[in-house]
């Protein structure tokens, strides 16, 4: 197995923030990360990318980011990176544009490639293509806010209940659960306040449960399935970061499911090229039936969400799972 070399420290960004509405999940995120990458192996360096400046935050202050090779200058010397951590959920970390600027500039990093981060990220999209491979997903009909909609075309295709959620965003952010045909046009407006593509969904009764996945080990594996019960009526942000759900690793669900479950996410990120670290969130019926309801390619890192849980089930060390995530991209630069 690769390993870094002796006696060299590699400098690593990790960069958090970003431009949407996942900005103080993503400090979260990001300061998980840094308390858990070793200092022995790295100098970890906090980057704070906002739609207004791109800054290195240091003991000494705050330094600009030069956008040319992303490097910065504190004291007259310059310092650049060997390879990026990035913890930004949302635009522009997780659909797209971020992973192709360090693409461009050559600088490793330790997430998808620029299609698939913004494949991944529209929900649409990468639904019709997983649906086209034999995965299960849920009916859906979808809205471009210039298009003129019939409720009740709507509710026909999807039935009710049913969830509106806007195409690209995460967090459970704009997402409305719709139980009559009135609710719909108010739904669908808080959607569009989001994106100006939404997904209206078929609702599925059932267990949500997240799987893990990665390949730090330098083999696509799934970590451990988490199954949510929120005391909310779905999923949603306030119960994602407020502690309002019970969350428990292994998921209650049958062995069988269990297993096919994993196997899925295994098969889903090989397919869709993914890389770093990824969850997929399902819905599995009272049949022990998992439909997929979302790819996550920047997931959470934080102490309240599922990652962290589900490598401390697996015997993983938050240290050695980030490390060896980072090494991967370092491995990368070397080939």
């Amino acid at each position: 197995m690769w390993s870094l070399a002796i006696n060299m420290k590699y400098n690593i960004a990790v960069v958090m923030g970003g431009f949407s509405s996942e900005f103080e999940v993503s400090l979260e995120s990001g300061r998980m990360v840094m308390e858990n990458l070793s200092q022995e192996k790295f100098n970890i360096y906090k980057v704070l990318i906002t739609r207004e400046a791109w800054l290195v935050e240091t003991d000494s202050g705050s330094f600009p980011i030069d956008k040319n090779d992303f490097s910065f200058t504190e004291n007259s010397q310059k310092t650049k990176f060997d390879a990026v951590f990035n913890a930004i959920h949302g635009a522009p970390g997780e659909d797209g544009p971020l992973a192709g600027y360090f693409d461009l500039i050559e600088m490793p990093h330790t997430g998808s490639g620029q299609f698939e981060s913004a494949l991944t990220f529209n929900k649409a999209e990468c639904s019709l293509l997983l649906k086209s491979i034999g995965v299960n997903i849920a009916e859906a009909y979808y809205l471009a806010k210039h298009e003129e909609y019939s409720a009740g075309e709507i509710t026909d295709h999807v039935g009710l209940p049913c969830f509106v959620k806007p195409n690209r965003s995460g967090s459970s952010i704009g997402i409305s659960k719709v139980k009559t045909i009135d609710e719909l046009p108010i739904a669908i407006a808080k959607a569009f306040d989001i994106d100006s593509q939404i997904i209206i969904e078929s609702m599925v009764l059932g267990t949500e449960v997240a799987c893990g996945v990665s390949n730090y080990s330098g083999k696509i594996k799934s970590l451990a399935i988490t199954d949510v019960v929120p005391n909310n009526e779905f999923f949603d942000y306030d119960s994602k970061y407020s502690g309002k759900s019970e969350e428990i690793t292994p998921a209650r669900i049958p062995d069988d499911t269990y297993q096919q479950i994993m196997e899925e996410s295994e098969f889903i990120f090989e397919s869709l090229n993914l890389n770093g670290i990824s969850r997929v969130d399902y819905i599995v019926t009272e049949n022990g039936v998992p439909f997929m309801i979302e790819v996550n390619t920047i997931p959470g890192l934080s102490s309240e969400s599922f990652i962290p849980k589900q490598t401390a089930y697996a015997g993983i060390p938050l240290s050695v799972f980030f490390g060896s995530v980072v090494e991967n991209a370092l491995k990368n630069k070397t080939k």
